[in-house]
């Protein structure tokens, strides 16, 4: 009796096995009756492409606060000093300095029973931006603007992008690369039907995915990243064969 369960076990995983590799067959024997007996085969082919990013985006912001207007200009005006000579000495000219922007700092309180507003001075911000094709010189910025905040300046950057700028030139090759997979999907499918390809009849392009090294996500509409210094290109093609 000890042993009647395992053997019942075993039994029962050759049973599956068996019907697996029946089911399999099947599927096989449809798929060759179904090739024989067609003039044409839908194929999907894909090609992959690791690339660089070659143009860096970098953002960063510095704002001061004062009890008067005149005296956060003043503020303003010497942090960004500051700034420039900070990108100066690490070779960078090709910034760009944005509008300033201001905003009342306003205290609220009570008086007479009414919630009353007073002026308490300003905040002034202004923006920096990098475009450059130094993408690893630029990104080390991040790890530097320490120096300013030593400075005393209230300096914050944002996420830089890492955009790939030839991905219209390696669509062009890729989805050639992804015709010529198609076509060879479809000649071991024909292959198995005992059939031959005669000629590419249509090619209909997929979306276009540019995402992070290793990444699995994609999307319906294709992916175009911008937050890794390293990227993927995919190209997908689905193509028609006539068949001989």
């Amino acid at each position: 009796m000890s042993n009647g369960r395992p053997y019942s076990l075993g039994l029962l995983a050759g049973l599956f096995l068996a019907a697996g590799l029946v089911l399999s067959a099947m599927l096989f024997t449809r798929t060759w009756m179904k090739i024989a007996s067609s003039d044409a085969v839908n194929v999907t082919g894909s090609a992959r492409k690791a690339v660089r990013s070659d143009l860096i985006v970098w953002k960063g912001s510095f704002a001061v606060e004062a009890p008067d207007l005149l005296e956060a200009q003043r503020k303003l005006k010497g942090d960004l000093v500051k700034l420039e000579q900070f990108l100066r000495s690490r070779a960078i000219t090709n910034y760009a300095v944005g509008t300033i922007g201001i905003q009342e700092i306003r205290t609220v309180h009570k008086q007479d029973n009414e919630t009353v507003q007073k002026l308490a001075g300003y905040r002034l911000s202004q923006g920096v931006e990098i475009r450059s094709s130094e993408v690893d010189r630029v990104a080390q910025l991040d790890r530097e603007t320490v120096a300013l905040v030593e400075q005393g300046v209230v300096f914050t950057t944002e996420t830089p992008q890492y955009i790939y700028t030839k991905a219209g030139e390696a669509k062009v090759e890729m989805l050639a690369e992804a015709t010529k997979d198609a076509r060879a999907r479809a000649d071991q499918i024909a292959t198995q039907g005992g059939r031959l390809i005669r000629r590419l009849q249509s090619a209909r392009m997929g979306v276009f995915q540019i995402t992070p090294v290793y990444a699995i996500q994609t999307s319906w509409d294709g992916m175009n990243d911008m937050t890794s210094l390293d990227k993927t290109i995919t190209a997908v093609v689905t193509a028609t064969f006539v068949l001989e």
